[in-house]
């Protein structure tokens, strides 16, 4: 079932949902399940599970370093299909421009459509650690804008060397991402809305943001979205501060701003068990006032750990 049906079916009532991280190579999967069972009891109508890019590693070999590329958490389609049978919930895999051809991602689709998976989170990605600015893969894609055009493709059953004429056409539904206080590479918010703009009008369903912690942020890009014409669902991504250095690495990576009061708080915190804490009790009136407001979904950054995203669901839904 598509994200945006879940919305239309709820007609109005505020829905939960969150985004995993595959274990790292090696690891089980029951921790992942461990840290899912519980936010079962919240009915999560679609979780999402991100993709990560490859990454050079070294090995040393008699004293000389090779350089290979690996990747860390691998299997995100195959997470979904376990997901997906163990819990009767739809799952949405991320599929990035970074790190896949233009061929590699039409196989990741047809194995999404094969396992009868409805969505699909179409996301530029992230710089390899080694690239200070974002490169594009040979043979990818440079924007999210190329991914939403092939996977709407697909939709249409036009595959990248055939057009194939079936009963059977995949129908993703397509979601993307926004910045409320716009992408770190943008030169302005007006001009990130309408990048946002051109991958709705590409065939994009729905909106995801990046995390925020002042829901202005959040109410005012809503607003100068709609002003210009972006009228799909736009969802807000939340995630709970948990330790004392995201003070500094959030801001850093993500260029968001983070409200004087939250800072306060977390400074006065003597260990990072209070920090934990801090973060639960800002999200919870965070997601109060997002839910009063009538937002469609509740979507948080669990980061695979979902203690605080349990206490903060509690008492909100």
């Amino acid at each position: 079932m598509k994200v945006t049906d879940h919305i239309k079916d709820a007609k109005g009532k505020t829905l939960f949902s969150f985004e995993i991280i595959p274990p790292v190579k090696g690891r089980n999967i029951k921790e992942l399940y461990d840290n899912i069972d519980p936010l079962m009891e919240f009915n999560p109508p679609f979780i999402d599970v991100t993709t990560s890019r490859e990454e050079y590693i070294y090995i040393d070999r008699d004293g000389l370093l090779d350089k290979k590329l690996t990747r860390m958490r691998p299997g995100t389609v195959g997470i979904c299909a376990s997901i997906k049978h163990k819990y009767d919930v739809d799952t949405v895999p991320h599929v990035l421009c970074g790190g896949f051809t233009k061929e590699e991602t039409e196989y990741l689709l047809v194995d999404c459509h094969y396992l009868g998976i409805d969505n699909v989170m179409a996301l530029r990605g992230d710089a390899m650690r080694e690239e200070k600015y974002f490169e594009p893969t040979k043979g990818g894609h440079h924007y999210a804008l190329g991914l939403v055009r092939q996977i709407q493709d697909l939709n249409c059953g036009k595959y990248l060397h055939d057009v194939i004429e079936t009963d059977d056409c995949a129908h993703f539904c397509i979601g993307v991402a926004g910045y409320p206080e716009k992408h770190m590479e943008a030169p302005s918010l007006k001009s990130d809305l309408q990048r946002l703009k051109e991958k709705v009008d590409a065939g994009a369903d729905y909106v995801v943001t990046q995390m925020f912690f002042d829901n202005k942020k959040y109410f005012e890009f809503v607003e100068a979205a709609r002003e210009v014409g972006i009228d799909v669902p736009i969802i807000p991504g939340i995630k709970p501060i948990a330790v004392k250095r995201h003070l500094n690495l959030l801001p850093q990576v993500f260029k968001i701003d983070l409200p004087q009061d939250l800072v306060d708080a977390v400074d006065s915190c003597k260990d990072n068990k209070a920090v934990r804490q801090v973060g639960i009790e800002w999200c919870i009136e965070q997601s109060k006032e997002l839910k009063a407001a009538g937002v469609p979904v509740l979507h948080y950054y669990s980061m695979g750990k979902s203690d605080n995203i349990h206490a903060i669901a509690k008492s909100v839904f």
